[in-house]
């Protein structure tokens, strides 16, 4: 058999197909998650009709567990723990939906017990889920950004968004600015200086970006511009690429003043003039205050025609630590949960 010559063409090639072997693996790897969670979907429902309807108890789980153990040993997912769960997830989205919510049925098992376990509302489960998707996070991920309440952080950032950008580019902003921004993986006590925050973020850029949101590439700290004579440096420098634009942060490891939102409006304004090119949106700034005045901010950003946002960090955790190892794991509930039902 003559040997192929590898040329670029070849490369392309084999490139493309390796491509399209990855996608079709990741299609029937979605098709068979979204079918096990059907499947999940109607033993759940099976089970709430049926105790609901012949007056079965709590005993009835066990026994359907010990049953369907006995006819699949090859199968994992059929423990009294697991069908618990199904019953529990059933009757959640049932309140709102006759069958399995689209994005629900896209996200893996272990993350949907995960959201059951720590969420009471349907609109903010569907929330994680969508996120989980898009972001392609893990369990342990899903986990952080639930405890870090990201759902009600997203989009609660004071800004002038509305007023100065595009209305589906004002949403899409709007949406990835947080109040507050939670540092508390730096390790650091709230009395740190600027500079040594700046330093752990950079050190810790991947976590960075995690909190920050989807879409952010970090371009530079300290980033350098000059203008006329003079040299100025920019505390952080990203690039948003949903947004399409510029984002300049300037950290401030005191209370919101004032005249922050003017030299920010300077930064973006100089970031515009010799970074942005022709195909790329208006530069955003982010102010992140240790504290912050809500009239105060308001009134900073009520005359600025530059897009820019204030919000607030934490650099400590809410929980003690020494608190934290006492409480309960989502394990320890759960089986609470089922020795009770």
């Amino acid at each position: 058999m003559d040997k192929i010559v590898k040329t670029q063409e070849y490369n392309n090639w084999i490139k493309k197909l390796k491509s399209k072997i990855h996608v079709a693996r990741t299609k029937v790897a979605l098709s068979i998650n979204s079918q096990l969670l059907e499947l999940y979907w109607e033993i759940g429902k099976d089970i709430c009709e049926r105790q609901i309807e012949n007056n079965w108890g709590g005993k009835l789980i066990e026994q359907v567990a010990h049953e369907l153990k006995s006819e699949f040993p090859e199968l994992k997912g059929f423990s009294r723990r697991n069908i618990y769960a199904m019953r529990q997830w059933y009757k959640f989205y049932s309140k709102k939906y006759p069958f399995v919510p689209q994005s629900v049925a896209q996200i893996p098992w272990g993350h949907n017990r995960l959201i059951i376990s720590k969420i009471k509302e349907v609109e903010e489960a569907e929330f994680y889920c969508a996120q989980t998707i898009g972001n392609n996070w893990d369990r342990d991920t899903l986990e952080l950004q639930i405890s870090n309440n990201l759902y009600h952080k997203k989009g609660e950032g004071i800004s002038n968004f509305p007023q100065t950008l595009p209305k589906t580019q004002a949403e899409l902003a709007t949406q990835t600015l947080k109040d507050p921004y939670n540092f508390d993986f730096l390790g650091l006590h709230d009395d740190a200086l600027e500079r040594a925050i700046e330093d752990e973020l950079v050190k810790n850029i991947t976590k960075f970006l995690l909190e920050l949101g989807k879409g952010f590439a970090f371009v530079g700290r300290q980033y350098k511009i000059e203008i006329s004579e003079s040299d100025y440096f920019i505390d952080l420098l990203f690039y948003h690429i949903e947004l399409k634009c510029y984002v300049v942060i300037e950290l401030k490891a005191g209370k919101f003043k004032p005249e922050y939102a003017g030299k920010l409006n300077f930064y973006l304004s100089a970031v515009d003039s010799q970074f942005k090119k022709s195909e790329d949106n208006e530069s955003i700034g982010i102010l992140l205050c240790k504290k912050k005045d809500k009239i105060e901010a308001e009134y900073a950003l009520r005359d600025i025609n530059k897009p820019m946002g204030i919000s607030e960090y934490k650099l400590t955790d809410a929980i003690p630590e020494e608190i934290k190892t006492k409480l309960p794991s989502i394990e320890e509930l759960e089986n609470k949960l089922a020795e009770n039902e």
